[in-house]
């Protein structure tokens, strides 16, 4: 079975820095709550915010062992008026047997409110 699983995090400001740790908290919580192995993992889609533009968060992947392999890309969020500033997304498409309700997502720091209901993780 195939499954998306979803993450977002903010960042305080566009810096390199910023964006590649936010990154790499993201992907830790999503890799250990989920149990992603990277060999089941067909995708993986970072999209930012138009003011998150001085770095690729994707690039963090290369520090992770076995994800070389991985495709990735990284793409631009649509600007809505009013939308969440300074935020990352992912979405990694994983092939589990895991129920779709049991998959957990996470949404951390100001991204709590993107999803209020998956903050954390839905488990």
């Amino acid at each position: 079975m195939v499954r998306g699983i979803r993450g977002a995090i903010t960042i305080q400001s566009n810096t390199e820095e910023e964006i590649l740790e936010a990154s790499k908290e993201l992907v830790q919580v999503l890799i250990k709550n989920n149990e992603i192995e990277p060999d089941r993992v067909a995708q993986v889609l970072f999209t930012v915010t138009e003011d998150v533009t001085a770095a690729f968060p994707a690039k963090i992947l290369r520090e992770f062992d076995g994800w070389s392999y991985v495709p990735v890309v990284c793409a631009q969020e649509i600007p809505v008026p009013g939308s969440l500033p300074l935020c990352i997304r992912v979405l990694m498409t994983v092939n589990t047997d895991v129920d779709q309700k049991d998959i957990a997502h996470a949404y951390l720091r100001d991204a709590k409110k993107l999803r209020p209901d998956l903050s954390l993780t839905n488990k």
